[in-house]
């Protein structure tokens, strides 16, 4: 079978937005928007620089993002990844109460169709959130069994294990089945056709409104033979240029057949990339807890091996639709990670931009934002007066040559050599070649590896040090804890 997955993702940056913390601004009409759909601004938020918290709502919104498309678009972001919109009762909206409707609070679905208009007007393509492993309390279908017990119609939606159920008091049994053993989170029961149906009919129902994919949830939690299979045909059979991307954090082959995702959430990238660049500076109560595993500390060598043992585990295809990221709403930034050491966030940002796979960033962080565990990684956005400017310009140089460069979103990747804390490779397509080399080490290094061909125009891109290649062999001379990209 020929694997086809999208040919835009593979030229992408995305971006990725919790739409609570980025932007917020005012609907047209005024602070209530007089229009159906419209949403509305509350009055009682958190301050938007104070410490976020597990509960409290700052008031991001659509109409916001909408004012930030200028900003972005002068990053080179060409597709956004937005956590959940949809109408829930938590700020991260993983609580979806109606999948139909695009919270009030951010905006409602009049919002978000002119964010969507705004963002494909500047070639931006525009992913969501699909929370279809579970739904909430609030969830219409759920609440109904909460009024009506066994004799709710929508009983069989959801995996009721007696009665009677407890939603609320913690002190009882739930006597249903939660994510993660969580009562806020009914799972839905996947082996009821009406429950598939609904689901698939929500997938076609934005895709047919215009948007580009979807992130898919937790679906692993989904086992019900032939699901994801299903949801591909029926979303591709709408769109073919739709990306489908899962989180999973760990080996994927089994959703990456070409059959069900065009990707996941590339997380053994993440891992193994902090574990070379933070090396012992990651602070471990950050991490430790996660299964991404930035840790133990890598050389060069082991970062090579993550590498090569990562290509060889997907068909090449879904290697370059794979979304890669250093962080997201899920795990602590990187900058606070690696205790605000610049150097690593270069180093890391370099080999986002540079491997294969769509680089994804999460908002802030060019903007040199911390962020602890959650709920601290989801910050309000920073005013402009509190900017990192060097981080910024860092990142738009990367993400420029990224988008400029074609090698760099569909070309092969030879690992040319690995020395001490100097990791060297190459992104090659038959009309160009794009070498780059990372010393994460301390000490200046001074290192030559053999090479199949030459990089003849020696011309440098990006970075600092010294490289020369004569007679299928380059010689490179970099500084502590560098990077640099030539062609």
């Amino acid at each position: 079978m020929k694997i086809q997955t999208p040919d835009w993702v593979k030229q992408a940056v995305f971006y990725q937005i919790f739409p609570d913390r980025f932007a917020k601004s005012e609907p047209p009409a005024g602070k209530f928007c007089r229009q159906p759909g419209g949403g509305w601004q509350p009055e009682q938020l958190e301050p938007w620089d104070a410490p976020p918290t597990l509960q409290g709502y700052k008031g991001g919104n659509l109409w916001g993002v909408i004012e930030k498309l200028d900003y972005l678009q002068d990053l080179g972001i060409n597709a956004i990844y937005f956590t959940p919109i949809f109408q829930s009762a938590c700020n991260h909206r993983y609580h979806t109460h109606d999948y139909y409707q695009v919270d009030p609070i951010l905006g409602g679905n009049q919002a978000f169709m002119a964010l969507l208009d705004a963002a494909h007007q500047r070639e931006i393509k525009v992913v969501l959130d699909g929370v279809f492993n579970h739904a909430s309390r609030g969830f219409f279908f759920f609440n109904d069994i909460l009024e009506n017990g066994p004799n709710s119609p929508w009983v069989d939606w959801f995996l009721i294990e007696n009665w009677p159920i407890s939603a609320y008091d913690g002190s009882k049994l739930a006597n249903y089945i939660g994510w993660a053993n969580n009562r806020s989170l009914p799972k839905f029961n996947h082996d009821n056709s009406a429950v598939r149906e609904y689901i698939m009919q929500i997938a076609e129902y934005w895709i047919q409104q215009g948007i580009d994919g979807w992130r898919l949830d937790v679906p692993y939690c989904v086992e019900t033979p032939g699901f994801w299979q299903e949801f591909r045909q029926r979303v591709k059979a709408i769109n073919p240029d739709a990306y489908i991307v899962g989180e999973v954090w760990k080996d994927s082959r089994q959703w990456l057949d070409g059959t069900q995702f065009d990707g996941v959430m590339n997380y053994l990238f993440t891992g193994p990339t902090i574990a070379f660049t933070a090396g012992d500076r990651v602070k471990m109560e950050l991490v430790e807890h996660h299964e991404y595993y930035p840790y133990p500390a890598l050389d060069a060598a082991g970062y090579a091996q993550k590498m090569q043992n990562l290509l060889n585990l997907y068909p090449w295809e879904i290697q370059l639709t794979q979304l890669n990221l250093l962080d997201s709403h899920d795990t602590a930034r990187l900058l606070t990670i690696c205790g605000e050491d610049l150097a690593t966030i270069e180093l890391a940002t370099v080999l986002l931009m540079t491997s294969v796979g769509s680089p994804s960033i999460y908002y802030g962080d060019e903007v040199g934002l911390p962020g602890g565990d959650d709920p601290d990684c989801r910050r309000g956005f920073p005013p402009e007066n509190q900017w990192n400017q060097s981080v910024l310009k860092m990142h738009k140089e990367l993400i420029k040559l990224r988008r400029n460069y074609q090698c760099l979103q569909i070309g092969d990747y030879e690992i040319i050599g690995s020395q001490g804390m100097v990791y060297v490779f190459a992104r090659n397509c038959p009309e160009e070649s794009i070498l780059v080399a990372i010393n994460c080490g301390i000490e200046s290094a001074i290192k030559s590896f053999s090479i199949r061909g030459e990089f003849k125009q020696n011309q440098r891109l990006y970075g600092q040090g010294q490289i020369s290649c004569q007679d299928n062999q380059i010689n490179l001379t970099l500084p502590p804890r560098s990077a640099i990209i030539c062609i």
